[in-house]
């Protein structure tokens, strides 16, 4: 089924994954503290806010503004606005810290990524873990997604595994808003296959093709999230190729009920608020913030929950 999408439709589904990806990075941040319940939240009882959101959704919020504002990526300007807003105390890494404080100080973006980890440029997870919302505004054209995917990941990840891990999350986000808006809701299988156009030959692929797997297990017996945890890595060594191919595992068996798929991240443990971002930003481009016949949307109380979003992140149209 095909569709035409508007501006203002496109920007409505970008800031619904926004506030998906800022929820489960600011909950599963959380889940650093100590005394955080994994079943409690299982149970209903989340921890007590405000939960403060990381640099995941710091860096998020300047790609949507830059969409909301200019309706794609420039990448000389991305890198500005990344570098003019990094607060290290966000919970930005190190490496991430050196690049951006490097385009501040006037080396070009390209350099201070491509010098980066010895010349190898960075296979980092951060590319993945802000990219959500930029796929769901391309709800209707994938393969845009993924060009300006490739744009937002390259001002600051110049490996090609972290590249590949921001345009399979970006491409997720935008095959879960088609399906909102054309009402089916795909199965695990058919969502990863959607993706294998946008596979790259590498570890992250390998990753996928694991995940892939794990999906075509689950007719003979449930695969739990430990298990795909232990199989598919769950974001702990902070990598593109530990952190995706788990991440769209999640989202894809969980699409239509957003708090099981961000309690599933919090129970694999690892880099949870980025995999929580990742699935938060993919699973609320189909969900939404309020339920729907089938579908558990964002709860009002976690969206109450989450520290306020910075007023320029809802840019509007120069």
């Amino acid at each position: 089924m095909s569709f035409v999408l508007h501006e203002p439709a496109r920007l409505d589904l970008c800031y619904d994954s926004l506030h998906g990806l800022s929820v489960g990075d600011a909950l599963g941040a959380q889940f650093f503290m100590v005394g955080r319940s994994l079943a409690e939240l299982i149970a209903g009882r989340p921890p007590a806010g405000p939960w403060e959101w990381t640099d995941d959704t710091h860096m998020a919020c300047s790609v949507v503004a830059e969409l909301g504002e200019h309706g794609q990526i420039e990448q000389d300007r991305l890198a500005d606005v990344f570098a003019d807003r990094c607060e290290p105390y966000r919970g930005y890494g190190a490496g991430a810290v050196v690049i951006l404080h490097q385009i501040r100080d006037g080396v070009p973006w390209r350099d201070a990524a491509g010098t980066a980890f010895g010349g190898e440029g960075s296979c980092g997870n951060g590319a993945a873990m802000r990219v959500a919302p930029l796929g769901a505004y391309h709800a209707d054209r994938p393969r845009r997604a993924a060009e300006q995917a490739i744009r937002s990941a390259e001002v600051t990840h110049a490996h090609p595994e972290g590249i590949a891990g921001a345009v399979l999350v970006a491409v997720a986000a935008a095959v879960a808003a088609a399906a909102r808006l054309t009402g089916v809701c795909p199965s695990a299988p058919a969502f990863f296959d959607q993706l294998q156009p946008y596979l790259i030959d590498g570890q992250v692929r390998r990753g996928m093709d694991r995940a892939r797997g794990l999906l075509d297990r689950r007719s003979a017996e449930p695969v739990t999230v430990e298990e795909a945890a232990y199989d598919l890595g769950n974001g702990s060594r902070v990598t593109a190729q530990d952190t995706v191919p788990f991440a769209l595992w999640v989202a894809a068996t969980h699409l239509a009920d957003y708090p099981a798929a961000i309690t599933a991240c919090v129970a694999a443990g690892g880099d949870v608020d980025t995999t929580g971002a990742i699935v938060g930003g993919v699973v609320a481009a189909y969900t939404g913030l309020g339920d729907r016949p089938d579908v558990v949307g964002v709860p009002a109380a976690w969206l109450a929950a989450r520290e306020e979003l910075p007023h320029w992140a809802r840019a509007q149209p120069s």
